[in-house]
């Protein structure tokens, strides 16, 4: 019966949407956390739940110590080995996440612009700085810095198998960097409620190859151009 609940359980953590199936640095660096943090849980939770099968089945076990003695060693002497390891290494991969790319690279710089109910994303690195609706474009092996802000309420900019979340807040600008490492396509999705059609609020992010990523960008910035020529010679 357990195989079967526990089968079910780890069912949800695949897919699209899964944070367990990483295909960049920054998502694998955030799973391998979860890993940690999930295998820390697990540990304290059998010790407690071995203290306490000990204490009901031996009642003389728990009455051998004093209420001091419960309350230094269940207080302070059994979690701080193990919380204190834990909260090292979640600020370890903290700063892998903060610092990915280095100081030298110059990462693609894009805007997440958010509204009820879509995405748009602006390449700011272009002179005419094109966008797109509802689909991300980005070259696979480059970091990519994503500033997300939004134009009504807040939103959430989250691509789980790539990156983690960073709020879009109105007058506000969020950062979060992340890298894919081979071409495909990923789905995102706004992780915080935001209406009726938040549900709806999702986007692809295309991974390019650097040269096909080239030829993207530069036809959308030929397609923003002539439409901003056809609006001032109408």
């Amino acid at each position: 019966m357990f195989p079967m609940f526990a089968a079910a359980g780890f069912s949800g953590c695949s897919g699209e949407l899964s944070t367990l199936s990483p295909a960049g640095p920054v998502a694998g660096s955030i799973a391998t956390l979860w890993w940690v943090m999930a295998a820390g849980a697990a540990l304290i939770f059998l010790i407690v739940m071995g203290l306490f099968l000990l204490v009901w089945l031996r009642p003389n076990f728990g009455r051998s110590f004093s209420q001091r003695a419960w309350i230094l060693g269940g207080g302070l002497a059994f979690p701080i080995p193990l919380l204190v390891p834990l909260l090292v290494y979640s600020f370890q991969q903290g700063e892998i996440l903060l610092h990915i790319g280095g100081p030298t690279e110059t990462p693609v710089r894009i805007e997440a612009r958010a509204r009820m109910w879509q995405w748009e994303f602006i390449y700011l690195d272009e002179d005419t700085a094109p966008s797109t609706v509802g689909v991300l474009h980005i070259p696979a092996g480059a970091v990519v810095e994503v500033t997300a802000t939004s134009e009504d309420v807040i939103h959430s900019f989250w691509v789980p198998r790539l990156s983690g979340k960073v709020d879009a807040i109105p007058g506000h600008r969020a950062r979060v960097r992340f890298l894919a490492n081979t071409p495909n396509t990923y789905r995102g999705a706004c992780a915080e409620f935001c209406g009726s059609g938040h549900a709806g609020m999702l986007f692809s992010v295309q991974v390019h190859k650097p040269e096909d990523y080239a030829r993207l960008i530069k036809a959308a910035r030929d397609t923003s151009l002539r439409a901003s020529l056809a609006q001032v010679h109408p």
